[in-house]
């Protein structure tokens, strides 16, 4: 995951890149941001659907077991 930091030029948020010592900025644009969320939002539903999977195979344990 990148490193976000706020410029000291134009007080935008952006990404940060170190090399041979030098710090460059790269201001963050909507449309990247969005693009990002978009992703974040895939995972997590993917994510909960093999949570309630994996509760549901949990449940069916348990009660087998009783």
């Amino acid at each position: 995951m990148s490193k976000v930091a706020i410029c000291p030029t134009c007080g935008s948020k952006s990404k940060i890149k170190e090399k041979d010592g030098e710090v460059t900025y790269k201001a963050i644009q909507d449309e990247e941001a969005f693009k990002k969320v978009g992703q974040m939002k895939k995972a997590m539903e993917k994510f909960k659907t093999k949570a309630e999977e994996l509760q549901k195979e949990l449940d069916i344990l348990k009660a087998e077991k009783l």
